[in-house]
């Protein structure tokens, strides 16, 4: 084992090798910084080029494009409040609040350094613990991942700036969203109104973009007019790197939101946004400024950031072990393996040992050569908000179209995305939360197809079928946990309150 490993050191050190990683990371910075585009996308599209290559030298490449690709989602969804992928979705929220308020380099930088810490520490999960971490996958079933939903949805609170009560309405209205589309148990259709397009469900790439891209483009629309003028913004002094109070302020956080996105990729099917959202929950729940999460909090970037490029490691540990994919770009790296000959398992620790541990070696420098070339990027960017908004909103419209339009080369999303986009419009002036709809919206399915085959596995005893197993048991202690700690901190706060106003004992006044 040891020699595999010396082995592999050396062979990541290769020209080959190194190069392939470069090639991934710039490849996944493309996909990432245009809407719509998706990780799993991008691996497909570049998974014919790596036929002719080495089996390390391809994986690497493509191991380096899906990390590449989420991190480079969140360039778009801070500067433009348009998620360049899905899991950026929670970071828009704080993430544009930041370059409004003139810190959009503060709001990159944290990023970077977030998801290259992220990607790093799913990386060593993946070199130390993958075999022992990927049997955790085995023990989820649908009563896990049907409370693993249902704790994402706690965090409707958290994404409700304003009224808590809107906030509910517009998760509500998510989950309605949802159920549209052919039900799995039964095969009925279910509110597709006869249209064809339906039967798949609404796909939530669009309505991300629409929810988040289109609506600011009208709202930039109207302030431009009631101002009838144009606002220069002024950029903060450029820094390469993070401050030391930064990181020591913001270590917390991200250690535990990548241990968060680590666990999460492990699971099938549940993804870096389900990730990240989970981890800006429990990070708004654990801060010590809870009220800044939704106005522009670093630590709120950097808990969605370092969870969902965890994700992208984790995902790789039930891949390589168990032949079991935990995203769609999972599921296309897996095809990857299968071009080369590889099947996952005990093999490609054994007899393709080498070959296995210089990819895991190259998925470990390719955050570091992203963060580097995030950097970077960024630095140049960032000069984007700079632009006058009659400029920017037609440029944000058009990567809005298109983005939808190549998700599956039809016009339906792209109308799916406008009418998303004028929904968001209205729902941002009345004070609804789009990224409560978006929850609702992502997490749904997930609760429905985990509640429908726990009540077929229970038979009629769902509740003590629930009861029986561990990880539920822990999971329904967090959610219990999550909402009922805030009521008592909460309480804590206001009694020192209420003290002050009754007096103290043997005041006169």
């Amino acid at each position: 084992m040891e020699s595999a490993i010396l082995a592999a050191l050396m062979d990541m050190l290769s020209p080959s090798i190194l190069g392939a990683i470069v090639a991934g990371v710039v490849a996944g910075f493309f996909v990432g910084l245009l809407p719509g585009l998706q990780a799993n996308l991008g691996i497909a599209l570049l998974l014919p080029v790596t036929f002719g290559m080495e089996p390390a030298a391809g994986l690497a490449m493509l191991c380096a494009l899906y990390t590449s690709a989420i991190y480079a989602g969140s360039i778009p969804a801070i500067l433009l409040r348009t998620p360049g992928t899905s899991a950026s979705a929670a970071t828009a929220i704080d993430g544009y609040e930041l370059t409004e308020q003139g810190r959009a380099v503060t709001a990159l930088r944290t990023s970077t350094m977030a998801s290259v810490a992220g990607g790093f520490v799913s990386g060593v999960a993946l070199l130390l613990v993958a075999p022992p971490l990927s049997l955790l996958s085995l023990r989820f079933g649908p009563p896990e991942y049907f409370l693993l939903a249902l704790f994402g949805l706690t965090s409707v609170a958290s994404v409700s700036s304003g009224s808590l009560l809107k906030g509910l309405i517009a998760a509500t209205v998510g989950l309605l969203l949802g159920t549209v589309g052919m039900e799995t148990s039964s095969g009925f259709s279910r509110f597709t109104f006869r249209i064809p397009e339906l039967q798949s469900g609404i796909s939530f790439v669009p309505v991300m973009i629409g929810l988040f891209g289109l609506s600011e483009v009208l709202a930039m629309s109207r302030r431009s007019a009631e101002e009838g003028r144009q606002v220069a913004r002024v950029l903060e002094r450029w820094r390469w790197m993070p401050t030391r109070q930064e990181v020591s302020r913001l270590k917390g956080a991200i250690l535990r939101s990548s241990l968060i996105g680590t666990l999460t990729g492990i699971l099938p099917g549940a993804g870096a946004d389900i990730g990240s959202w989970v981890a800006y929950t429990v990070g708004r729940r654990l801060s010590r400024h809870p009220e800044r999460f939704g106005r522009g909090s670093e630590e709120a970037v950097a808990c969605s950031e370092s969870a969902n490029n965890a994700v992208t490691g984790g995902t790789l540990i039930p891949l390589l072990t168990l032949g079991i994919p935990g995203s769609a770009s999972a599921a296309v790296l897996l095809g990857g393996l299968m071009i080369h000959g590889l099947t996952p398992g005990r093999e490609l620790f054994t007899r393709y040992a080498e070959m296995t541990y210089t990819v895991m070696f190259a998925f470990l420098v390719a955050n570091l050569v992203m963060g580097a070339m995030g950097m970077l990027a960024a630095r140049y960017l960032v000069n984007v908000t700079l632009l006058p908004r009659s400029v920017l909103a037609p440029v944000v419209a058009v990567l809005c179209v298109v983005g939808s339009y190549s998700l599956g080369n039809n016009l339906f999303d792209v109308w799916v995305m406008t009418l998303s986009g004028i929904a968001g419009y209205f729902m941002r002036v009345h004070g609804y939360s789009a990224a409560a709809l978006a929850l609702g919206l992502i997490l749904g399915p997930m609760a429905e197809r985990g509640f429908r085959q726990s009540l077929t596995l229970a038979r009629g005893e769902l509740l003590p079928y629930i009861l029986s197993r561990p990880l539920s048991m822990v999971l329904i202690g967090l959610i219990v946990a999550f909402l009922v700690i805030p009521l008592i901190l909460h309480g804590k706060k206001d009694a020192p309150a209420d003290v002050a106003v009754q007096g103290a004992p043997g005041d006169t006044r």
